[in-house]
């Protein structure tokens, strides 16, 4: 059968439970197919709605009993829960439910993980484990009991009695249901201690199976650095006794921010210099950051409805880019924030996926953890910061942290502490959050007698979620730079509100250069008519980093795609661009690696869908290998001793400075490999100490058609090693030729070791094919039909990850005829079996619909 036709919830329809809790006590007797589970709840009439219907959420729960104040009660047993007459004052609620965490493949709930019980409750994950109001604005503080033979039982808050067989925990902090975690299982702790800046003292521990201790250290260093940035940063104290954090290897997302038992997928935690890159580095820094700066942008003040999940979200997406800008490099981190979001994010506000950042209604909540409520959602933050200034955000903060502790709070409740703080009216701006798509800046300039003016205009295209999009507020950094090159006017924000609008720049002896959306100052798409002349000129001279690095992104986009339409040569001036960057050592490495990297394939896609030019991806992908030789041929005098500059010989260190230099040296050898076939990067395999250099040569190795003897050598090397072998499945598809792609992945699908039902291994494969633009949409559908064809495997076992893997097929309406209808057959395919999940089926439907 299929699962339940989904009933759609709204926004507007939102109304307060019936009731308040007071405390939550649990106890949990585990066993691998018959766990059991005692809840005592103390619940009261709430004062603030006369609805009094006492509703539990519960689903795939054996109800063993239940009691109201000591007295059995039969409880109606319905669709999603359970009903129950109550009294109309205080009570306590006693049920004993039995569940099976050995059957649960959708790591939702209590499972199982290699031996290890663990849980995920975001979003509404628990109701799977016992009966309760599983919404985010019922909080309490809980009490839990567990009872097991396994060594480390663990649980939210601070610690309290434990036996031989059994742990206590407490959460001093009202928290909502879907920040409940527990884990059991035989694990070891890497231990630390933190000292609070008001001298309490908190002990730290990073949990991990056995023999993955090597791994826990940066981890920890990294949590350390994260909770003393929030106390610098934003004066956020931590405020339990004990933080930990846990390894688990079958994890659905990138972790869990549960208050004081963060639960990690082991991809974002453990790290080594041999097993680990210098990206992956920075990813569990920014993971173990983004969690633990949840516990008060998020945990402390949560949401009251899912419908505000970007409250949570996008706050905290916001303050740890933050600190990774500062851990790190400010411009590097903007520019690859925006690439995600142009790679991401973008085709999502501009297809059959697109919603506001606030969505108004929806069918499965799973769905809509989306680029658009994560990244879309810091970018509206980073917008207002940007327009109330500095000293008001750090004003606002402080009172939206005072205010609100302790409350489940809406997007209205944080604007609020703006507007009482600035006295502005953030009533259009509000808009952000309540209107999909991606608004469209086009820019016309004049200039007569000295006075220069930039007109703008604004359009945001109608959506199925938003039909009627009205103007935003966007804020605008513009600076002007002279014929020289000079900066004759620094930057400033221009605040745009109409749909049109114009601003006049007066003074000037010469017409200047403008650089516009300095800092990508708000998430638009630009449209400006400019010569490849002007983009070099900002390639060469623009003061600000993200304009001088879009100029060399856009003058690569045109060659390619002049060169992906018809005949075109690789352009002069983006190759003697190209050279420039490689010879300017003043210039930080990791930024010059980011300069030299082309535009996504399947971004080229989209802009050429603008344009009306339909996309070959088959031409996209040769016009990016042939401008990548072009770029080798024109730079090979400059290579060796770049090579060499960027050569490290310290011991290896996950810092910025060392990660800058082995990416601009990655970038090199990447070229330099398509002169040498391969000689330089089968050399430097062979003496590499680490993992980033290792894998940036197999890498270089397989694009070249070579590598066969170093990816078997690296698999006997590192066959033991479960999140090594993820980087070996993944490499093979992703370095494939458009060709070959389809086939490498299925070929590795029939590996022994492809656990298809460990969501990292699945993405390694599958989600590498939906990422080789070129191999997945080649000709004759074998991408799209084997994805199909996993899709409907993994679906019954896990809906959350197959839901989120249909976003392959989002951008299905911008390639040619044949493509679209392999496509929407592979669609048909899916929504056509008869048990699809709820998850897999609204997300099929609304591709379908564009």
């Amino acid at each position: 059968m299929r699962d339940a036709a989904p009933t759609t919830v709204h926004l507007k329809d939102y109304t307060p439970f019936g009731f308040t809790i007071d405390s939550v006590e649990l106890t949990f007797r585990l066993a691998p197919s018959a766990t059991r589970v005692i809840s005592r709840i103390a619940f009261r009439p709430n004062p603030e709605t006369g609805d009094r219907r006492f509703f539990l959420h519960g689903e795939g729960l054996t109800l063993v009993r239940a009691t109201i104040d000591g007295d059995e009660v039969t409880p109606e047993i319905v669709d999603g829960g359970l009903t129950c007459p109550v009294p109309d004052a205080p009570f306590t609620w006693e049920s004993e439910v039995e569940i099976d965490p050995a059957a649960n493949t959708a790591l939702e709930g209590l499972y199982l993980s290699n031996g290890m019980y663990c849980t995920q409750c975001e979003a509404e994950g628990f109701r799977k484990i016992t009966y309760y109001p599983d919404r985010p604005d019922v909080m309490a503080t809980f009490t839990v009991r567990i009872e097991s033979d396994l060594p480390v039982l663990l649980s939210n808050g601070n610690p309290g009695d434990r036996g031989e067989t059994w742990a206590e925990w407490h959460d001093p902090w009202p928290k909502p249901a879907y920040l409940f975690a527990l884990v059991a299982g035989d694990l070891v702790a890497h231990a630390d201690r933190f000292t609070t800046c008001s001298g309490r003292e908190v002990a730290l521990n990073l949990w991990v199976r056995p023999g993955d201790e090597d791994k826990c250290a940066f981890g920890m260093e990294a949590l350390k650095t994260s909770m003393t940035w929030d106390e610098q940063v934003y004066g956020r104290e931590y405020d339990l006794d004990v933080f930990n954090i846990v390894a688990v290897d079958d994890f659905n997302m990138g972790a869990m921010e549960n208050k004081g038992l963060n639960i990690f997928n082991s991809s974002a935690v453990l790290a080594s210099p041999e097993t680990s890159t210098d990206a992956n580095f920075e990813r569990i820094e920014a993971i173990i950051a983004h969690e633990y700066f949840h516990n008060w942008t998020g945990n402390r003040i949560t949401c009251r409805d899912w419908f505000q999940l970007c409250l949570k979200e996008g706050l905290t997406v916001f303050r740890d880019a933050q600190f990774t800008a500062d851990m790190r490099s400010a411009p590097v981190k903007r520019i690859t924030d925006v690439i995600d979001l142009r790679a991401r994010q973008f085709p999502e506000d501009n297809g059959p996926l697109a919603h506001p950042v606030r969505p108004e209604s929806f069918q499965e909540i799973n769905n809509f953890y989306t680029a658009t409520v994560y990244e879309k959602g810091a970018e509206v933050i980073g917008m207002l910061k940007r327009l109330v200034g500095d000293e008001a955000y750090a004003e606002a903060l402080e009172l939206y942290f005072a205010r609100h502790d302790g409350q489940a709070c809406t997007i209205e409740d944080w604007l609020k502490v703006f507007e009482d703080v600035t006295g502005r009216d953030l009533g259009q701006f509000k808009r952000w959050y309540s209107q999909a798509g991606t608004p469209r800046l086009t820019v016309r300039d004049y200039w007569t007698d000295g006075t220069y003016t930039l007109s703008f205009t604004q359009v945001t295209p109608p959506s199925a979620a938003s039909p009627d999009p009205q103007p935003q507020v966007i804020p605008v950094d513009v600076g002007l730079l002279g014929p020289n090159g000079d900066e004759v006017r620094p930057t400033e924000t221009l605040e745009m509100t109409g749909a049109t609008q114009s601003f006049r720049f007066e003074g000037l002896a010469a017409r200047p250069v403008p650089s516009i959306l300095r800092g990508f100052s708000a998430p638009v798409i630009l449209d400006r008519d400019s010569s490849d002349s002007e983009r070099a000129f900002l390639l060469a001279h623009d003061t600000d980093p993200f304009n001088r690095w879009e100029a060399g992104r856009m003058l690569a986009a045109e060659t390619l795609i002049a060169m992906a339409a018809g005949d075109a040569a690789p352009g002069s001036d983006y190759l003697d661009g190209m050279l420039a960057v490689l010879r300017d050592d003043t210039l930080d490495p990791a930024y010059r690696a980011l300069m030299l990297a082309l535009p996504g394939q399947s971004e080229l896609a989209g802009t050429m869908a603008d344009r009306g030019i339909t996309p070959d991806p088959d031409a996209i992908w040769s016009a990016a290998e042939a401008l990548r030789l072009a770029l080798a041929q024109k730079a090979q005098d400059v290579l060796p001793r770049l090579a060499e500059d960027m050569r490290v010989d310290a011991p290896y260190r996950a810092d910025a400075d060392q990660a800058g230099k082995r990416a601009l040296a990655g970038a090199v050898l990447g070229l330099v490999t398509r002169l040498d076939g391969g000689i330089a990067a089968a050399a430097q395999y062979a003496a590499a100490d680490n993992m980033t250099l290792q894998l940036s040569a197999l890498g270089c190795l397989l694009n070249a058609g070579k590598g066969k003897a170093e990816l078997a050598a690296f698999r006997d090397q590192w066959g033991h090693d479960r999140l090594v072998m993820d980087k070996w499945f993944g490499l093979q598809v992703m370095q494939a030729a458009p060709a070959d792609a389809a086939d490498a992945a299925r070929q590795l699908t029939e590996d022994a070791d492809f656990n298809w039902k460990n969501p990292n291994r699945f993405r390694a494969v599958l989600g590498a094919l939906a990422g080789n633009h070129g191999g997945f949409h080649h000709a004759g559908g074998a991408g799209y039909a084997l994805l199909a064809d996993w899709l409907v495997r993994l679906d019954p076992v896990n809906p959350q990850t197959t839901a989120r893997m249909c976003s392959a097929f989002q951008t299905w309406r911008r390639y040619d005829a044949d493509r679209q209808a392999l496509i929407r057959a592979q669609l048909d395919r899916i929504a056509a079996r008869p048990s699809l999940s709820r998850d897999t089926s609204e997300m099929v439907t609304r591709i379908l619909s564009a």
